[in-house]
């Protein structure tokens, strides 16, 4: 099963533009998130230079769509949810 998804998932990534940055992203997540995060082991920031890559690719090309407005409204919801998480902890 996972042979097949590989094949189904590249032959839909090599018509993206940013196919690469987002292999090497989600390699790198994936990494960390088995081998430190799961055992407690994430004191930092890690596959911050391969998301912020991705995030550029993403961006550019969503320009050139039309389209960025989508990941201005992601982000805008991802620090408003941040935000509450920070004021939601407790203190009361």
């Amino acid at each position: 099963m996972g042979i097949l998804g590989e094949k189904k998932n590249k032959s839909s990534l090599s018509t993206s533009p940013c196919a690469n940055l987002r292999i090497a992203y989600h390699t790198c997540f994936n990494k960390w998130y088995a081998e430190k995060f799961l055992k407690g082991q994430w004191d930092r920031e890690e596959c911050v230079s391969e998301w912020q890559k991705y995030r550029e690719c993403l961006a550019k090309h969503l320009d050139d769509k039309h389209l960025a407005r989508f990941l201005e409204a992601d982000g805008i919801e991802a620090l408003t949810n941040l935000t509450d998480c920070a004021t939601d902890t407790g203190d009361s």
